[in-house]
């Protein structure tokens, strides 16, 4: 069992940047593959990001360039370095974990158990 915290989302304008993070209550983070996710209204939830347990990394074609994840074993802690930030980011975005994942299927929601509560983006024009 594990619980997810994000924080730092807000509001910006376009081009501008925002640092995501999640904070996971586990003993075993480093076992867990995390990921971001997004839902902008009206939409399905997207994969945005993903690192797996070995650090391996994975990102979403319209984030490629613009977005970084990382993460910080020592405190647990999940991030996503965003920048130039476009009105089309525009979401609730969440924090995924789960355990043993393929890496093929690291950006598919169905594939993981455990979520933040999501915190909001907002980009203006």
């Amino acid at each position: 069992q594990v619980q997810l915290v994000e924080s730092g989302g807000g509001s910006v304008q376009s081009g501008g940047s925002l640092r995501l993070s999640c904070a996971a209550s586990t003993y075993t983070y480093s076992s867990y593959c995390m990921a971001w996710f997004r839902q902008a209204p009206g939409k399905e939830r997207e994969g945005v990001a993903a690192i797996d347990s070995d650090g391996s990394t994975s990102y979403a074609e319209f984030v490629k360039g613009r977005f970084t994840i990382s993460q910080d074993n020592a405190k647990n802690t999940l991030y996503l370095q965003m920048n130039s930030l476009k009105p089309e980011d525009t979401a609730m975005y969440y924090c995924a974990a789960d355990r043993g994942i393929a890496w093929w299927l690291l950006l598919r929601s169905t594939e993981y158990n455990y979520w933040g509560q999501g915190t909001q983006v907002t980009v203006s024009s």
